[in-house]
């Protein structure tokens, strides 16, 4: 069951990475979606720095719609990160806010035994291994780690 909801969560990503959780509703006119833009203040740039945020967003959404965890577990989870950043005094500038995200994400998993800390380090090892073995230019895979 869990290695389901993980491939459904890697096969979901792609498709809810491009989503913005800031998009504007439906409105009947043109006139009416920019004038919610410049209102609400969406249209100050990309809501993700890097791909990577925007795909551990969408495996956030995709676990808990597979049924992984629920909202206030998720909310409970990524509060403690933040929590215990603020208390080791990382700067509150949001540079590092998925970098929280994704760590709250991970716990979460480990703790409810869908992605177990060994596990995971053991992937993302492989990936690491993967990118540096992958010609410049080319797709990494994780076919490409050597070790594999």
């Amino acid at each position: 069951v869990a290695g389901a909801i993980v491939a459904a969560a890697l096969a979901a990503f792609t498709a809810l990475a491009a989503w913005s959780p800031f998009a504007p509703p439906p409105r009947r006119s043109i006139e009416g979606a920019l004038a919610y833009i410049k209102e609400h203040k969406l249209d100050a740039g990309p809501v993700f720095n890097a791909p990577w945020e925007a795909q551990a967003f969408a495996m956030t959404l995709s676990l808990h719609a597979a049924g992984a965890f629920t909202w206030r577990e998720w909310a409970d989870a990524l509060a403690t990160e933040l929590s215990a950043a603020a208390e080791n005094e990382e700067p509150d500038d949001g540079s590092h806010y998925y970098e929280h995200w994704l760590a709250a994400l991970e716990k979460l998993l480990a703790s409810k035994g869908i992605a177990q800390t060994p596990e995971v380090d053991v992937l993302a090892a492989a990936w690491e291994r993967a990118a540096h073995a992958t010609p410049h230019g080319k797709p990494i895979l994780l076919a490409n780690d050597p070790q594999r």
